[in-house]
């Protein structure tokens, strides 16, 4: 008899627990089973820090509706080619001081779309530490620069002053405003974010000279005391007209637009992951949690991957209303 009752409570424990499993099973989120296409999502990566936690944000709460995700490194500027074709599907960060002639020639195509801003405000302009003022009277007037470029040299530009650009594939035609302004500077482009960024450090622990492309949302113009140079006004006519401006023979006299940064997809998206393409329109950020998150990679030394995870979690209330 006592077997027989355990034998009978051992199958009432069973049909409990699958009863548990069928009702959990029930009200599961059905999220993976719901998407509309199991084929991979391709978001572009690039070459900085922020763009790097920007994407992997979106592509973390993509994945948290189900969808299928796959990052690919693409070119910032040569990115437009595979987003036309949909071989490439979403860019996270197209900055309107360099990236918007690109993104306006890709949606007037009808092959790329504009899904709107990010939330993220963009300065990226040329930009010198305050010590450097007393070395160069009239800063930030870019026709003060003018006068003491040779104030920015370096042994391997001498007399001629020194520019640190960017990585070529970032554009901003940094070559052609010197030329345009006629100003005495070699330019330079260093070949990462990185050693960009690891220039300045060292110059500035030195009170060395250095003129350089800074930008924001990022961590070094809060970090270091200093100020952007202040061009002529940037107009769509002076990078489109020669006419326009102090120069009448030459574009891009002037400085580089500023404004939001925006998120663009290929223009299949909306039809073939229509969920996905409402979550990354609703999606947002803003230059101050960027620029910690940025810190925390670049100064702290944490693992994109640990930051992006830590965000998702701390604001899961919030990326929970970008979902259908």
């Amino acid at each position: 008899m006592a077997q027989r009752d355990r034998s009978l409570n051992r199958m009432a424990g069973a049909l409990a627990g699958a009863a548990a499993l069928i009702a959990a099973g029930a009200f599961a989120p059905q999220a993976k089973a719901d998407v509309e296409s199991r084929d991979p999502i391709k978001i572009t990566l690039h070459d900085w820090t922020g763009q790097f936690i920007t994407t992997k944000i979106m592509g973390e709460v993509l994945k948290k509706a189900g969808y299928n995700i796959e990052y690919v490194q693409a070119d910032y500027l040569a990115q437009f080619a595979g987003l036309k074709t949909g071989d490439l599907h979403v860019a996270m960060e197209i900055w309107e001081t360099t990236g918007r002639d690109a993104m306006d020639e890709a949606t007037a195509t009808g092959k790329v779309e504009n899904l709107g801003e990010t939330g993220l405000q963009a300065i990226e302009e040329w930009w010198y530490p305050a010590y450097m003022k007393d070395k160069c009277p009239g800063l930030p007037d870019w026709k003060a620069l003018a006068k003491c470029s040779e104030a920015f040299s370096v042994p391997e530009t001498a007399p001629s002053g020194r520019y640190l650009g960017g990585p070529v594939t970032w554009g901003g035609f940094d070559d052609e405003r010197v030329e345009a302004l006629g100003i005495d500077l070699e330019v330079v482009h260093a070949g990462t974010d990185a050693a960009l960024f690891a220039e300045l450090e060292s110059a500035y622990q030195r009170k060395a000279p250095v003129l350089l492309w800074v930008y924001a949302p990022h961590w070094a113009p809060v970090k270091y005391k200093g100020e952007w140079v202040e061009f002529p006004k940037y107009t769509s006519e002076c990078y489109n007209d020669a006419s326009w401006g102090m120069n009448k023979t030459a574009k891009y006299d002037c400085g580089k637009p500023r404004g939001p940064i925006w998120k663009v997809a290929w223009s299949g998206v909306k039809d073939k992951w229509p969920g996905a393409h409402k979550i990354i329109t609703k999606s947002n950020i803003n230059n101050d949690e960027m620029g910690a998150m940025v810190s925390m990679v670049d100064l702290d030394g944490q693992k994109v991957d640990d930051v992006v995870n830590e965000w998702i979690v701390k604001n899961e209330g919030r990326w929970q209303t970008w979902l259908p």
